[in-house]
């Protein structure tokens, strides 16, 4: 396999995903920070030479630039047990990491965003009025996911995949966004179940 490199802010659930895939396939990657907060992938030399959409994660596979976590982890968990090898179970761990992507993600991250890093008192007069429905939103997937997983040890499969990467990294954070995740038993077990599974790391 090509050098990896993973051009990251550390503190990002999307980084952290990426992070985590690579430890359970035992993938070596080497990582560069940028200061968000500064603005340094907005920087003409960022867009230039690593993501013209101005964001991180990017996957630096030797000279090739693989943006968007997702199909990074894909890319690192190819051929591992991580991606089931049934074509419905397949399928279905996709569905859970697209979910994520737009049912999940955009509201738990985004208000933990919001409450720990930007800070409530420095929000927009647009982002204090998308407060409510987010919160709405994101209790509502932590509902589905309690359901779901009140049935099953893993989002798909029966087992450990890639979706259960997907979804711990932000799901596992939630209450920094403000999310009583005691509120959600199933999630909780569930993100023990992931936490305990070999070769985890720390965000």
């Amino acid at each position: 396999m090509s050098k990896l490199i993973l051009h990251e802010y550390a503190q990002s659930g999307n980084c952290y995903k990426i992070r985590l895939t690579a430890a359970h396939v035992g993938v070596a990657i080497e990582r560069r920070d940028y200061d968000i907060m500064a603005g340094a992938t907005r920087s003409p030399a960022f867009l230039a030479s690593v993501n013209p959409n101005g964001r991180i994660p990017v996957l630096q596979i030797g000279d090739d630039f693989l943006p968007e976590s997702g199909a990074a982890c894909l890319y690192l968990a190819d051929g591992s047990p991580l991606i089931p090898h049934d074509r419905f179970d397949r399928a279905d761990m996709l569905h859970w990491m697209f979910w994520e992507q737009y049912n999940h993600e955009p509201n738990i991250a985004t208000l933990r965003f919001w409450h720990a890093f930007v800070g409530e008192d420095r929000l927009s007069d647009l982002q204090r009025v998308q407060v409510p429905a987010k919160q709405a939103a994101g209790a509502a997937a932590l509902a589905l996911m309690d359901a779901h997983l009140a049935k099953t040890p893993f989002l798909a499969a029966g087992r450990f995949s890639v979706a259960d990467i997907a979804l711990y990294a932000y799901t596992h954070v939630a209450d920094e966004g403000g999310f009583a995740l005691r509120q959600y038993p199933a999630v909780t077990a569930w993100l023990a179940r992931v936490a305990a599974q070999p070769n985890h790391i720390p965000m």
